[in-house]
């Protein structure tokens, strides 16, 4: 009875050994919320994800779809994403508990200062679209619901003084769903925000028969500013960005970053940091957006929210003075 007792007790112990060590190898299951599969944020996450997945030990990462920017930061924010992409208009909204997040302010801090982000208002030539002014009783859309697309066009319709519940007939489409719409003559315009160049803006340019059009609005961009805070920029998409341009587009931007939860541990974010800047060339070889991702760029004014610790401990071991 006793070496039965025995026998067992050593079985016993041995099978929580193989599981606790089973447990212990469980690799950490991490995703990253990036944006719609036409836009730059999912391409980008795709490649971040890879990286991330091949260098820190222990870690399976992956990219998920998602509406953009709002949607990102409540996923991370809950908890159901572990990093996010977002615009920092966005970002500093849910920190306040304004606009999309009147629910409740978001627990999110920054990682990474990325790359400025293009706002687009793109049309085609048949409809004779020039101005922001001109959208009043067209068929435009304003980017999927969960974006920060909508969020900024949204501001740009109102510094143009038109009212996007009233003014116009509203589509919420994400980029790759609005060049098909323009295409198909279901809608006569779309915003759109985004790196450059975006892919469904670039298949938009590229149709036979089709020549498009790009909206200047940089002179909206101090209205926007005097009410919302300085977030944007006026700025330019060069001519040669996308086929079918005559001149370089007077536009806005507003940057980019990574963002996490405020809980996530310092030594999570260092080797998230860490990882993005050290393999920035590799990102780069997934868009063109990768090789605008520097550490001259890391600052307070441009995160627009604040900086994770470990993000900062990264930072200063690079002698990169974040201001």
């Amino acid at each position: 009875m006793r070496m039965t007792s025995t026998k067992a007790l050593i079985a016993a112990v041995a099978s929580l050994t193989v599981a606790g060590a089973a447990q212990a190898q469980a690799p950490q299951q991490w995703v990253i919320a990036t944006g719609g599969t036409g836009g730059v944020y999912y391409p980008l996450g795709g490649g971040l994800a890879n990286i991330l997945s091949k260098t820190i030990p222990g870690t399976v990462v992956t990219a998920q779809v998602t509406g953009g920017s709002v949607d990102n930061l409540r996923l991370t924010g809950s908890g159901k994403a572990q990093i996010a992409f977002s615009q920092v208009d966005a970002a500093w909204d849910a920190i306040q508990g304004t606009d999309k997040f009147t629910t409740g302010k978001l627990n999110v801090q920054a990682l990474a200062v990325l790359y400025p982000n293009h706002m687009h208002v793109a049309s085609i030539t048949s409809t004779k679209i020039k101005t922001v002014a001109d959208l009043k009783g067209r068929r435009v859309s304003t980017g999927s619901t969960g974006s920060a697309t909508e969020v900024f066009a949204n501001r740009v319709l109102e510094a143009a003084g038109l009212d996007h519940a009233k003014d116009i007939r509203k589509e919420r489409l994400g980029v790759a769903e609005s060049v098909n719409a323009l295409k198909d003559n279901k809608i006569e315009a779309f915003f759109w925000v985004g790196g450059l160049p975006t892919a469904a803006v670039t298949d938009l340019a590229a149709t036979p028969n089709t020549k498009i059009a790009m909206i200047d609005f940089a002179d909206l961009t101090a209205k926007m500013n005097a009410k919302y805070g300085p977030l944007y920029a006026e700025a330019t998409i060069p001519k040669d960005t996308y086929k079918g341009m005559d001149a370089d587009n007077k536009n806005i931007t507003v940057w980019n970053i990574l963002a996490v939860n405020g809980t996530m541990s310092a030594d999570q974010a260092y080797q998230i940091t860490k990882t993005l800047f050290d393999k920035q060339a590799d990102l780069a070889l997934v868009h063109a957006e990768g090789r605008n991702i520097k550490l001259d760029l890391q600052s307070n004014k441009r995160a627009g929210i604040p900086f994770h610790p470990g993000a900062l401990k990264f930072f200063a071991e690079k002698n990169v003075k974040v201001q």
